[in-house]
């Protein structure tokens, strides 16, 4: 007898899907504006002649990033920075709500709460194993979020997303103003692009694994479940 869970809420499925559209936006455009000046610095300042501590030209030879990642793909910066201005409020307010819903259902406690136990080295250790032998759901807990779920999930809501917003916002010449604090917060505005690009590859990497996984897991039933809220048990696990 097919066994299905009501795993996923509507207001993180509606979440899901904002932020599918927004981060592949918000990549593809910040990429656009990275090829502006495609070097990053640390501290307060960074021009041509100082020294960077990252250069697109080393990833690429043109010295840019190809068209093909780039939002528009045909150089045009001020069509990127409209563009991720837009979906940067998209993002932020959209973040803002999933975390209001989300303490209002429970749903940080009841699945994403990381215990104790679950940073023991032996439970890692196991999940890990499990991932590798692609096992990603405990048979015992179907629908229940694993260790590695719950540390990569808590990561990007709580570490990754607020630090792109916030190192964003500090790079906002008319927020300065308002909010200096920022820039001595994030050790300046080169540092703050910095640390911007830095979460934007942690997003983007994530991104990426996550596809990847939802792949080997079962790409229809997963699907299944992000759309309707309704994940079907694998055979192997009832």
């Amino acid at each position: 007898m097919m066994q299905t869970v009501y795993r996923h809420r509507l207001t993180t499925r509606l979440w899901h899907a904002i932020n599918a559209v927004a981060i592949v936006i918000l990549l593809g455009s910040g990429l656009m504006i990275l090829n502006a000046h495609p070097q990053l610095y640390w501290g307060r300042f960074g021009a041509n002649f100082d020294q960077p501590w990252f250069r697109v030209a080393w990833l690429f030879e043109a010295g840019r990033v190809p068209g093909w990642l780039t939002i528009p793909q045909t150089y045009n910066l001020a069509l990127a920075r409209r563009w991720h201005l837009l979906f940067a409020l998209v993002l932020g307010f959209a973040l803002l709500a999933y975390m209001v819903a989300s303490l209002v259902n429970r749903h940080f406690q009841r699945d994403l709460r990381v215990r104790r136990g679950d940073l023991a080295p032996r439970t890692l250790w196991a999940d890990l194993r499990a991932h590798l032998a692609l096992r990603f759901h405990d048979p015992d807990h179907p629908g229940a979020y694993n260790v590695l779920q719950k540390l990569s999930y808590v990561s990007v809501i709580f570490v990754a997303l607020p630090l792109v917003i916030l190192t964003g916002l500090t790079m906002s010449p008319g927020l300065n103003a308002a909010w200096p604090w920022l820039l001595d917060l994030f050790g300046g505005r080169q540092s703050a692009r910095s640390i911007h690009f830095i979460a934007a590859v942690w997003l983007g990497g994530f991104t990426i694994v996550h596809l990847a996984l939802v792949i080997l897991a079962g790409v229809g039933n997963e699907l299944r479940s992000i759309i309707t809220g309704w994940w079907r048990v694998p055979e192997e696990d009832r």
